[in-house]
C-alpha cells in the first residue's frame, strides 16, 4: 500500500509542472480574451491646399487696443487656405496706419496676406505708397514702390522684391532688379542693374 501511494505521489510530482504551466496558459488566454481591444485612433486627415472658405466683395478692418484702425483690406474675391493660413485676394487694396498715424496703401491684381494683415505679397501691377510724414516731409517724404512683385511687411516697415522694381522717394527715382528696404533703419539695398536719378534739394 505504501508503495502504491509513493508511486502515485511520484507521478503527481512528475506532472505537477505541466499542470501548473497549463493553468498559467489558460489564465493568460482568459486575460487576453477578456481584455478590451485598444481603441484604434483614426489617422489624421492631411490638410490639402484647397480653400475652405471664400469671400466676395469684402472689407476687413483691424483695430489696436485704443480702438484706432490699424489696417483695412478690400478685394473682389478671397480664398482661405487652411494648410498655410494665408488668404489669396483678387484685386487687393490695403490701407495700413503705423503707430504715428502715417498711412501706407498697397494695391495689386492679386495678393497673399496672413491672418493679421501684417505681411502681404503683391503680385501683378503692384504698387505700395507710404505717405510723407506731415510733421517733417523733407526728411520723410512720400515713398512709392512699383513692380510685378512686392513683399511688404507692414508692422516692421520693410519692402522686399526679387523682381525688377521702381522706387520713388520724393523727387528721387531708382530702378533695380531687386529691392530690400528697411524704413525703420533707413537702409536701402538695390541689386542688379541699378539706375538712379537724384534731384538736389533747393536751399531756402
Amino acid at each position: 500500500m505504501i508503495g502504491l501511494i509513493k508511486d502515485i505521489w511520484d507521478r503527481f510530482l512528475l506532472y505537477l509542472p505541466m499542470a501548473v504551466m497549463a493553468i498559467l496558459a489558460l489564465g493568460t488566454y482568459w486575460m487576453v480574451r477578456t481584455t478590451p481591444p485598444p481603441e484604434v485612433q483614426a489617422p489624421q486627415r492631411a490638410v490639402s491646399h484647397e480653400p475652405d472658405y471664400y469671400m466676395h466683395g469684402f472689407n476687413v478692418r483691424s483695430f489696436d487696443a485704443k480702438g484706432q484702425i490699424r489696417s483695412e483690406v478690400q478685394g473682389e474675391k478671397a480664398r482661405h487656405y487652411p494648410d498655410t493660413q494665408w488668404i489669396e485676394i483678387d484685386a487687393i487694396r490695403i490701407r495700413s496706419f503705423d503707430t504715428q498715424g502715417r498711412l501706407t496703401t498697397a494695391t495689386a491684381l492679386r495678393g497673399l496676406t496672413n491672418e493679421d494683415n501684417s505681411e502681404v505679397q503683391l503680385i501683378g501691377n503692384a504698387v505700395v505708397v507710404r505717405e510723407a510724414d506731415a510733421r517733417n516731409p523733407s526728411s520723410a517724404p512720400t515713398m512709392e514702390y512699383r513692380g510685378e512683385f512686392l513683399h511688404a511687411f507692414l508692422n516692421s516697415e520693410k519692402v522686399k522684391s526679387h523682381k525688377p522694381v521702381e522706387l520713388t522717394r520724393g523727387k528721387d527715382r531708382f530702378t533695380a532688379d531687386s529691392l530690400d528696404f528697411d524704413n525703420v533703419d533707413q537702409v536701402l539695398q538695390l541689386q542688379g542693374r541699378v539706375k538712379g536719378t537724384l534731384v538736389p534739394t533747393r536751399q531756402p
